[in-house]
């Protein structure tokens, strides 16, 4: 008996490479997914929640924390026109170059789902200008635009500008249309192929029975292939938002960012929020690192309600423009029956496809006999 009850101890006694083992498999995947969190905790909440100190305290770089003064950075913003012009500017340069980008997306992710040849060439080819550095862009734009570029002198020769200076350094609405150029050459392509891989994913059978109906190419881009990317669209368009509105690296460096570059234009004809914010804490202007902290909740509030806003547009414009059944029995009948045709792996069956073409028939006979 008593030899048994020890037999029986030591099998139900763990081992330490069974215990380590367990652990190992409780304590692993947090091991696995922590780096991430270590880092964005470092570099991504305690910076964030630092900035709100900042911004309720007079901070300087030089000094440093002042006292607080709780929300008078955020009303002493408020009350600066600079800020309201910066902010006319941001939102004018990101129309300026995100429609346009959105609709050259869409077109040359349609054409890219085409079957062409070296297709895995012209898709890398369109993700080139995404892959040059900011930096380069926007010297490559800024001499292009200059009074010396390749645009200038064959304009004002064709009689278009008579000033000698460019126009696009001087014009408010002319250098955004030139910053917006470069949003356009850099994000379009990025933009095409999420688009391309959406469309990609689309069933080819819908393409088949719209072809069938009698649709074209347009008509089947409008009815099959936008209603089809719809998220991928809506993700695009709110990512397209966010990143458009943050805009700082091609105003910075549009007119060299030198000794006298980088503020905005002489007359801030094309000064950011972003920009502003940093001219206004790190810039030449002043020291004002508690104002700066302030404009960033300020315009992240601004752009959380843009965003949101521009959502829920776009949600109901698609929603708008999803297929509707059509009145009558006989035709809801087949219109389901088409759907479900158009949507389903397998085919429809004869009996099926019969009664179809009888319920065709007999609304054909009924029309004609109305006309009559």
């Amino acid at each position: 008996m008593a030899r048994s009850a020890e037999i029986a101890r030591r099998v139900r006694r763990v081992g330490w490479g069974q215990r380590v083992s367990r652990w190992d498999f409780k304590l692993s995947p947090y091991l696995y997914i922590s780096p991430f969190f270590l880092l964005f905790a470092v570099f991504g909440a305690f910076p964030l929640f630092f900035n709100v100190v900042v911004a309720l305290h007079d901070w300087h770089r030089r000094t440093g924390m002042g006292e607080f003064v709780g929300l008078e950075n955020f009303a002493w913003v408020l009350r600066q026109p600079l800020f309201w012009r910066s902010l006319e500017n941001t939102i004018s340069i990101f129309l300026i170059g995100g429609i346009p980008q959105l609709i050259l997306a869409l077109m040359i992710a349609a054409i890219l789902d085409q079957n062409l040849r070296a297709k895995t060439f012209w898709r890398m080819s369109v993700l080139i200008p995404f892959v040059v550095m900011p930096v380069a862009t926007s010297m490559i734009f800024g001499q292009v635009y200059g009074q010396f570029g390749i645009l200038v002198p064959n304009l004002q020769a064709l009689g278009l500008f008579t000033d000698s200076s460019s126009p696009f350094f001087q014009d408010r609405f002319l250098s955004h249309v030139a910053i917006g150029s470069m949003v356009v050459f850099r994000w379009t392509g990025y933009n095409a192929l999420i688009l391309l891989a959406a469309m990609q994913a689309v069933p080819r059978d819908l393409y088949e029975a719209a072809t069938v109906d009698g649709a074209g190419r347009m008509r089947q881009f409008f009815s099959v292939t936008i209603p089809s990317i719809r998220p991928t669209l809506i993700f695009v368009i709110l990512t397209m938002t966010i990143g458009g509105l943050e805009i700082f690296d091609e105003a910075r460096l549009f007119d060299g960012g030198g000794t006298n570059g980088g503020q905005g234009g002489s007359n801030n004809q094309w000064t950011t929020v972003m920009l502003y914010l940093y001219n206004l804490g790190f810039g030449e202007w002043q020291d004002r690192l508690g104002q700066a902290a302030a404009v960033g909740w300020i315009f992240a509030f601004i752009i959380l309600v843009i965003s949101v806003s521009n959502l829920l547009l776009t949600r109901a414009i698609s929603s708008s423009d999803a297929p509707r059944a059509p009145k009558g029995p006989g035709l809801l009948r087949r219109w389901r029956l088409r759907t479900v045709a158009a949507h389903d792996e397998t085919s429809v069956s004869p009996a099926t496809e019969a009664e179809m073409s009888s319920e065709v028939a007999k609304e054909h006979v009924s029309a004609e006999g109305a006309r009559r």
